[in-house]
This record gives structure tokens, C-alpha cells and sequence, in this order.
């Protein structure tokens, strides 16, 4: 029998939208566990659980039984305020990452699904982390993590993420473009894309148009991107068309040189908004982190302390990154298999 897949959940900010949308995603997976498939382990706050559950009316199910397993990751002693960034928010984020983290290296679970956290919370607890991709790095030692954002069949992996716009450049190097290129193209084939195709955007306006707007393009990426180009690599493209041609699906993948360049239309596709009123209906779309030693999928959006505690925010990107990670693990346990048999 398939051993079940673990998923251990972070609630990022318990003070955010966290613990409603952990609490919806697992029961609308509930069938998964039911079944034997999965077990679903949710980190931080115990008490921020219970009281966003009992806002929202959710119950344990018929038979009392939870969704989840729970483990509280305090005592944090301040109390949190729903809806308020403070530090007290960071340090349960923190800690529920961190926690989770040590569960995948101790076999303990198969990967993390992390919620919503907040940069600044993150910072004014001392956790002095530009993002989820660099605070997994430091605690796994992996140094050169790839970020993959995906909706539906759309995937966008990026060179640089969390950094000024004018640092970007020089970030973009022959080494770090090969081990985005590589990530990149194994997960493809893990996700069971046998043969990718993958397009690698520009840095500058129409790739420099020859020089004129910027010589990186043609001198730093076009050189990589033709050692690439026998597993399915192309390119530089101009990045203000490459992913129409993706959302046309001549491509698997786009390479994105920087974070709103890759992030802006993959967020553009994945939120979907009511016209008449502005409000947001859907929220989809993938964060997973790519290069680790461990896996991690998340939600592609924010606390939204906004609507915090009103019970209105979408689980929806929340179970996607579940899917996804199941996806991820499947494809990894497909490889072992395969290898063990070759052996």
C-alpha cells in the first residue's frame, strides 16, 4: 500500500488570513485523508486555529474527529490582534516555518504548504529574512533556491526575486542562470512534463534591441541559453510577449530575469476580480521552491490583515499548493521506484 503524503501546513501570520484559509483548505482535502492518501499537519498558533474555526462555524467532522493534526509552536506569550502587523505575528510565522522545515528533514513529513506571512512582521521580530525563499534557504543551508510561481499550466521560474530593481543586473550571472535553468527543467519532469519547453526572458526592453538598451541580453543570457537549447530551452524572448505565448501553451515555462517581471502575469491570470464591485472572487496561483533539500509549495498571495477574521478569504491558491505538492512528491516517488528497479 502507498504510504500516505504528509503535508505539514504553516499558518504564516496567525493575525492575517492563516488560520481561516488552513482551516477551509483542509476540510475541503478532507476526502484525501479520509482515504488514507494524506495526513495534513498544521504549525503555529493552536489558539488562532480554534478561534478562526469558531468564527467561521467550522466543526470537527461527524464523528469529532479533526482535519488535521495540530502542533502548537509557542508559547508566544504576547497575544496576537487579527488584523494588526506587530512582531508578536512574525515570531509565530517563524517559528511555524522553521518547525516544519525540521519535520521534512526528520522524515517527519513529505513537505511544507506555508501560508501567508508578512515581510515587515518577519522583520520587526528579528527575523531579518527578505522573504519564505530566503528564510528556507538559510534553515536548510541551500544557498541558491529557485522560485517557481505556477497557475494551472503556466510555470515562471525566476533569476532574481527579492532585491532592488537597480541590483538585478549584476545578480544575473552564467552561474545562476545554469542552476535556474536546471531546477527548472527537472521540475518540469517531475511534474510529468516528459520533454519541456522552456522559454528564458530578456532582462532588458526587446532583449536590448541589439545592444542599444542594454548589452546583457546578448552578452550574459543568449550564451547560456544556447548550451540549453538541446533539453528545450529558447531564447531571450522579449518579455512583454513571451507569456502570451505561454499562456498559448508553446511553452512549458518561462524563465523570468526579475520578481515583478514574472510575477505581474502570472498573478494577472490567477486573481480574479468582480467588476462591478472590485472585490476579489478568486485567489489561484502557486509559490514553490525549487533547489532545496526539502519541498515546499505555498499560496501566491498575501495576509490580507485587511479582511482578516471576517471568514471571506479563498482557501482556493492554499489547496493549489497542496495539489502541487502532491504532484511533486508523486513525481519524486515515481523517480525512486524507477531508480530502484534499474538497480
Amino acid at each position: 500500500m502507498t504510504a500516505p503524503i504528509r503535508l505539514a501546513f504553516t499558518m504564516g501570520d496567525p493575525a492575517g488570513i492563516g488560520p481561516e484559509i488552513t482551516a477551509k483548505a483542509t476540510r475541503q482535502m478532507a476526502e484525501l485523508a479520509r482515504n488514507g492518501l494524506a495526513e495534513f499537519i498544521v504549525l503555529g498558533s493552536a489558539q488562532a486555529m480554534h478561534e478562526a474555526e469558531l468564527r467561521m462555524g467550522l466543526a470537527p467532522d461527524d464523528q469529532g474527529r479533526p482535519f488535521y493534526r495540530m502542533v502548537d509552536v509557542g508559547p508566544v506569550h504576547t497575544p496576537v490582534v487579527t488584523g494588526q502587523i506587530s512582531a508578536v505575528g512574525g515570531e509565530w510565522a517563524y517559528r511555524a516555518v522553521a518547525k516544519g522545515v525540521a519535520l521534512v528533514q526528520a522524515g517527519e513529513a513529505d513537505a511544507i504548504v506555508t501560508g501567508p506571512l508578512s515581510k515587515e512582521a518577519l522583520h520587526m521580530a528579528g527575523h531579518l529574512f527578505e522573504g519564505h525563499t530566503e528564510m528556507l534557504a538559510h534553515l536548510t543551508g541551500q544557498r541558491d533556491a529557485v522560485m517557481m510561481l505556477a497557475h494551472g499550466d503556466m510555470h515562471v521560474t525566476h533569476v532574481t526575486t527579492h532585491c532592488a530593481l537597480a541590483d538585478v543586473p549584476k545578480r544575473i550571472t552564467p552561474l545562476r542562470l545554469r542552476r535556474v535553468f536546471d531546477v527548472t527543467h527537472q521540475a518540469l519532469r517531475t511534474l510529468g512534463i516528459e520533454n519541456p519547453r522552456i522559454a528564458v526572458a530578456g532582462l532588458n526592453p526587446h532583449c536590448g534591441e541589439g545592444g542599444i538598451l542594454g548589452k546583457e541580453d546578448d552578452e550574459i543570457v543568449a550564451p547560456v541559453v544556447r548550451e540549453y537549447a538541446d533539453r528545450g530551452f529558447s531564447g531571450p524572448w522579449p518579455g512583454d510577449t513571451v507569456f502570451i505565448k505561454l499562456r498559448a501553451r508553446q511553452y512549458d515555462a518561462v524563465v523570468a530575469m526579475f520578481h515583478d517581471q514574472g510575477h505581474i502575469p502570472v498573478k494577472l491570470m490567477g486573481f480574479q476580480v468582480d467588476p462591478a464591485t472590485g472585490a476579489w472572487q478568486a485567489i489561484s496561483g502557486v509559490n514553490i521552491t525549487l533547489g532545496l533539500p526539502i519541498l515546499r509549495t505555498s499560496v501566491d498571495h498575501g495576509t490580507a490583515f485587511d479582511i482578516a477574521g471576517k471568514g471571506v478569504a479563498s482557501a482556493d491558491s492554499l489547496v493549489e499548493a497542496a495539489e502541487y505538492a502532491f504532484k511533486l512528491i508523486k513525481g519524486q516517488r515515481a523517480v525512486s521506484a524507477a531508480a530502484e528497479v534499474a538497480a
